[in-house]
């Protein structure tokens, strides 16, 4: 591929490392499933923080939370994810734009579908809250946007995966602030969800580039 269109979404430097970091956080979101399947309480884990259950924030933090959740509901998402795209679009990134919307897409269905299987709830038996969805939204979207600067800025692994890490740290901390705050979810949801994008984000990524090079592919002399 030349041209705009064979930027890889998932820099070849970072493919190694950022596939480890997915390994793991697969491997915690698994684990604290487990732990709290079925269960409708905070864990030990979740009382060194705050209590879940109650708003632990008023005016003027109090907003901000609220602004926060309102990002990662439908409409604040749709309208987030459209202004994502349509940035992508004008840098003339359309493998990015794509990744925006399959990444989107892929991080909220598996948070929909681990929060059936886990089971566990907050403040009554019909709010499943693990793992948290708008953590995992927000930090889905500061991973692709770290991996389109990346590629942009040509920075290389250790940059590279510093900006990428950085990011998402920072993305999930805040919205996961946010959703316990306001008493959406346990802690330990938030970093379920966190490591939920950590795992989903890379392997989409991954799987956008090989569906993308594979038409390439094809008109290389010597090849069907």
């Amino acid at each position: 591929m030349t041209g705009e269109s064979a930027h890889a979404v998932l820099p070849p430097a970072l493919r190694g490392w950022l596939g480890l970091v997915a390994g793991l956080a697969a491997l915690v979101v698994v684990v604290l499933g487990v732990r709290y399947a079925g269960r409708g309480a905070p864990g030990r884990v979740d009382r060194w923080f705050v209590r879940p259950t109650a708003d632990s924030v008023r005016p003027p933090w109090r907003y901000v939370a609220l602004a926060l959740d309102f990002l990662g509901e439908p409409v604040g998402s749709v309208l987030v994810v459209v202004a994502c795209v349509a940035g992508c679009l004008l840098l003339r990134r359309p493998r990015a734009a794509v990744l925006v919307v399959a990444g989107v897409g892929t991080t909220v269905g598996t948070t929909t579908l681990l929060k059936h299987l886990v089971g566990r709830t907050i403040h009554g038996p019909g709010n499943l809250s693990y793992p948290s969805g708008h953590t995992a939204f927000f930090t889905a979207l500061a991973l692709m946007a770290a991996l389109l600067a990346t590629d942009r800025l040509g920075l290389g692994r250790t940059a590279g995966t510093s900006l990428v890490l950085a990011a998402a740290l920072v993305a999930g901390a805040t919205m996961g602030w946010a959703e316990v705050a306001l008493g959406a979810h346990y802690p330990t949801d938030a970093l379920g969800g966190w490591c939920t994008a950590l795992a989903v984000v890379p392997a989409t990524a991954w799987l956008v580039d090989r569906a993308a090079g594979r038409p390439a592919l094809s008109k290389v002399p010597g090849r069907g």
